[in-house]
């Protein structure tokens, strides 16, 4: 091992003193140079070598030297050369104002000696920059324009480069097709070329983004690609990052030995490199796992240690999955007020990120015109092609031209004062006119994501205030009966009558922390439905049997027509639906009533019928049904309370599982409630 660090280091001096020695020899060479073209290209070699050693100070003197030259020397491919290397320099400094002055000055001295290479080289640095500040639609433009010039001549190392900027730029703006496309080109020529961090770097990428488009087995096959190829002693960083991802990808699955082996490596690997973000990842995900397996105890542990850390080192992405997993804990373990505690936190980090992601707009540079970029090549080629002018025959015939000059003098002034005034207000129109359309483009992306922020907002509000004040009803009841035993007020045998009383109350709280619970979770952007195929007959006979009591209480016929039948949706949403309603039906039938539960096939869909010959619905208030503001209740034939959320919560789930949910009733005649779902999956 000793040895081979050795040679390394020999390697690695050797090729220190080598370069060295290389520019060395070019400055001393340089020295004894006449101040002719031959100074000027050697100059180049010298700048070239000295910023590949990021010798940055030592090289811009000599830029601005050979500069000087070129223009001195009206050496056009000097100037451009030597210019496009102060842009690169400017560029590395992060200096954006002075690479961009360059960079344009660089180009229009390559289009004047029809340089398409020293063109396209240019455009695609100008891509660079400004998909790294932001501008990605100047940065996709100037990018696929080197792009077309770089494959025509088949330049792999700057394709690669280019592909690479595109790739970056489609993911920045949302189009993740395109991001993989560019991707694949990415590697394919990095492949060629042997470039192992970029194979690396493009390989991560295209698993990153098929994780994001949710294609998760395509995830799982290039992150193991990834793992393959990364050195175990110089990639400890990335392979601590890929560990976590590659075990969340497998837990999609419910594949749990797979996930848990990488999972826990991963852990293991990050714990001992004490790399605070691949532990957190980690932790995350193994969290998430336990959760799955019903392991509580050790999900909450390592979700607990998860959270210390995201506050720690301040991961805001890791810290709002963190959240989102402590509601489903503590929802799990019935700790509803923990699980709002978790909620609030989700959803203030979750408007700060909102704010924090609001678009940008770009800083107004000047763009290459893509729509004129065949014409510039043609141009070039016509340069080089006839580099002098051919005078026509009729040139020679002074009494033409002379008359020709005379005429085109006069039309032009007639032109002129026609048309100055029409053109100039035109102009002036047509520049207010694009502001006024920018303007307001930015307004309303500003009051879209502001009116998102408001409606979030209020549901929010709504959902503590409801807690506020039904909650605290029920329990206070239950507080004021317990105080009077407590005090001796009243005797056990009265407090027995109670029991009943003090029994609905409770049950009110229960159920109404459940359905809050449930319905906030259903406004999560990240609460995916998991659908799976599911005979609708177990879910009626599971919830029928909840309510049996009730019906026999209030002496009510319940008639089960359901037959054997499946559903493709996510079984437990839907178990909340089916319960919601058969409560309702419960809550609002009367004495003798009858309610009956029903399925059939229609159109290739399940349709599910839940019907009562209750009280019925009025017309003015089926409006009001399953919308969230409203927060419409009533009491049931025997006064039984509700929360006013439970068909909101209805309607969201079923929606989440692309069905549809609607009501028919008529008062004192009764109501039927109709869910439509599919019954397989959706075709790929």
């Amino acid at each position: 091992m000793k040895q081979l660090l050795t040679l390394a280091a020999c390697v690695l001096s050797f090729f220190i003193f080598s370069q060295n020695e290389k520019i060395d020899d070019l400055t001393v060479k340089l020295t004894y140079l006449e101040a002719d073209s031959t100074k000027v290209d050697m100059s180049l070699n010298l700048i070239e070598e000295l910023y590949n050693i990021e010798d940055y100070d030592k090289a811009l003197p000599y830029v601005n030297e050979t500069a000087k030259l070129s223009q001195k020397l009206n050496y056009t491919k000097g100037l451009a050369k030597s210019i496009y290397y102060r842009a690169l320099i400017y560029t590395q400094r992060n200096d954006y104002y002075n690479a961009i002055d360059n960079y344009n000055k660089s180009r229009k001295y390559y289009l004047e000696i029809g340089d398409t290479l020293g063109v396209a080289q240019v455009s695609n640095s100008i891509g660079l920059i400004e998909i790294k500040r932001g501008n990605y639609a100047i940065g996709l433009k100037n990018s696929l324009s080197a792009i077309k010039i770089f494959e025509k001549q088949g330049l792999s190392d700057e394709l690669s480069s280019a592909y690479n900027n595109l790739a970056e730029a489609y993911y920045k703006t949302n189009q993740v097709d395109k991001a993989i496309d560019f991707n694949i080109k990415a590697l394919d020529i990095r492949k060629q070329i042997k470039d192992e961090k970029g194979i690396i770097n493009s390989t991560k990428n295209i698993a990153d983004l098929y994780s994001i488009r949710k294609e998760h087995r395509r995830a799982i096959q290039y992150y193991e690609n990834v793992l393959q190829l990364l050195n175990p002693k110089t990639d400890q960083n990335l392979r601590g990052e890929i560990l976590p991802k590659l075990g969340s990808e497998y837990l999609e699955f419910k594949e749990y030995i797979k996930a848990s082996e990488y999972l826990i490596e991963g852990l293991k690997y990050n714990r001992k490199q004490n790399n605070k973000e691949g532990i957190l990842r980690a932790l995350n995900a193994m969290g998430n796992l336990n959760l799955q397996k019903k392991k509580v105890k050790l999900a909450a542990i390592q979700l607990d240690e998860a959270y210390a850390i995201a506050q720690k080192i301040d991961n805001k992405t890791e810290l709002l999955e963190n959240l989102k997993l402590h509601i489903e804990l503590d929802s799990t373990r019935g700790f509803y007020q923990n699980a709002f505690f978790w909620q609030n936190k989700y959803y203030n980090l979750k408007e700060e990120l909102l704010e924090m992601e609001k678009p940008v707009f770009p800083t107004d540079t000047e763009p290459l015109d893509l729509n004129n970029l065949d014409s510039i090549e043609e141009d070039i080629g016509d340069i080089k092609d006839n580099p002098k002018t051919i005078k026509p025959s009729w040139i020679n015939n002074p009494v033409l031209v002379y008359g020709g000059l005379i005429a085109l003098i006069t039309l032009l002034v007639l032109l002129i004062f026609s048309f100055l005034k029409s053109k100039t207000y035109k102009e002036t129109i047509a520049v207010q006119k694009d502001k006024l359309a920018q303007e307001e483009i930015r307004s309303e992306a500003i009051l879209e994501q502001t009116h998102h922020l408001e409606e979030v907002n209020q549901v929010k509000d709504k959902l503590f205030s409801i807690v506020s004040h039904d909650l605290k009803d029920s329990i206070s009841s239950i507080k004021a009966f317990l105080d009077l035993l407590k005090e001796d007020s009243i005797s056990k045998e009265e407090f027995s009558d109670l029991i009943p009383e003090l029994s609905d109350n409770a049950n009110n709280a229960s159920s109404l922390l459940f359905n809050l619970l449930n319905w906030s979770k259903s406004q999560m952007q990240s609460f995916e439905p998991k659908p799976e195929l599911f005979n609708i007959q177990d879910v009626f006979h599971t919830k029928i049997a909840l309510v049996e009591q009730k019906v026999e209480d209030k002496r009510i016929v319940l008639i089960d027509e359901s037959q054997r039948d499946f559903v493709y949706a996510d079984k437990s949403m839907l178990e909340i639906v089916i319960q919601n309603l058969i409560t309702n039906a419960v809550k609002f039938s009367r004495t003798g009533d009858m309610i009956t539960v029903s399925n059939q096939d229609v159109n290739g869909k399940a349709l599910i019928c839940i019907e009562d010959t209750g009280v019925g619905i009025s017309r003015e208030n089926i409006d009001k049904l399953f919308n969230a503001n409203k927060n419409f209740t009533t009491v049931g034939t025997k006064n039984e309370k509700g929360t006013g959320l439970g068909l909101t919560i209805a309607k969201d789930l079923v929606e989440l599982n692309d069905g549809r949910i609607w009501v028919e009733s008529t008062q004192n005649v009764g109501s039927k409630f109709f869910i439509e779902l599919p019954k397989t999956a959706p075709q790929a």
